[in-house]
């Protein structure tokens, strides 16, 4: 098994879940290329099945499993998307899932799972959950899943970033929200292989800033709380192997506030008719922040996610600050 995703092992993912899942589109913004001085596309991850990118990577590391691990069945932890993406996944394997979610997690995301076909358990806060999550593996002799520390999740997140350069081809700049960061690596390795003169950015929100301070601190890092309204970038922790990919094939990683994130969904509902989660809408926050040093050259920002719970949508597209 290889560790750090080569282009090739992209490739592979890329012709193992092709035919699974959708080719999601790139659509161009034209306020949005106004308001920052480039063109903008929008790779509209929120159009993928399972409403989210995370869904890539569960297929291609479910399929990837031996009868010896798919014989009991997978659990995972999650906020909702990869708990989602694995529950599905799952189901079209023929194989059992378990996922563990904090107590706080979304309705829709958690009634999404259990649709699927996951049998959903909900635990404390998202660090309670990694715990149990570990606890059920052990005791039930489960394969844990996780959900972006591992060579194969970063391989099928990085078919995003091969079909940005499909799409794009002359693109300069990708930006991309960062969780536990197997999606920002993912499409950083596929930029540095095949677009090495493009350059990758990352985004977090303020209150889940794990791989800003893994970066800040040379290494990856724990963080000790989370406070933020995008639940999909919530994770507890960088990556180990996702922290190394950061550090050597990303340009940055910036900081978004809540109310930032808010006012880009709204944007993007409003002048690209798009609904987009909280977490799927950090790059355009940081876009319309100025947060982004751009070279010259089209940009594409991911939305990486859609799972909105309707009945958040006012406080979620509310005026910032109120």
């Amino acid at each position: 098994m290889f560790s750090i995703p080569e282009l090739e092992h992209l490739q592979e993912a890329q012709a193992r879940i092709s035919g699974s899942l959708h080719r999601t589109p790139v659509v161009s913004s034209r306020t949005l290329s106004e308001r920052v001085g480039r063109p903008v596309f929008l790779k509209c991850e929120n159009l993928q099945k399972t409403g989210s990118f995370k869904v890539r990577g569960a297929l291609n590391l479910i399929l990837e499993l031996d009868d010896v691990a798919r014989g009991p069945g997978v659990v995972t932890i999650s906020a909702g998307n990869h708990a989602q993406a694995v529950a599905w996944s799952a189901a079209r394997a023929g194989i059992s899932a378990t996922v563990v979610m904090p107590a706080n997690a979304s309705p829709t995301k958690v009634r999404a799972s259990e649709e699927y076909g996951a049998e959903v358990i909900l635990q404390g806060t998202i660090f309670e959950a990694f715990d149990l999550a570990l606890e059920v593996a052990q005791d039930r002799g489960l394969t844990f899943l996780h959900a972006f520390d591992d060579p194969l999740i970063i391989a099928g997140q990085g078919t995003v970033g091969l079909e940005i350069l499909e799409d794009v081809p002359d693109v300069a700049t990708v930006v991309a929200p960062v969780g536990g960061g197997g999606l920002i690596s993912g499409v950083a390795l596929a930029v540095a292989s095949l677009a090495p003169g493009a350059r990758v950015f990352g985004v977090e929100p303020h209150g889940a800033c794990a791989m800003r301070k893994s970066l800040d601190k040379g290494e990856a890092v724990h963080l000790e709380s989370i406070d933020t309204i995008a639940d999909g970038l919530g994770a507890p922790m960088a990556g180990e192997l996702t922290f190394e990919v950061v550090r050597h094939h990303v340009e940055d990683v910036v900081l978004v506030s809540d109310d930032e994130i808010r006012e880009a969904m709204a944007f993007v509902l409003e002048r690209a008719k798009l609904l987009v989660e909280p977490a799927g809408a950090a790059g355009v926050a940081a876009l319309l922040a100025g947060r982004i040093p751009l070279a010259d050259g089209p940009v594409v920002a991911v939305l990486s996610g859609g799972n909105v719970d309707l009945d958040r949508l006012p406080d979620l597209l509310g005026t910032p600050g109120g």
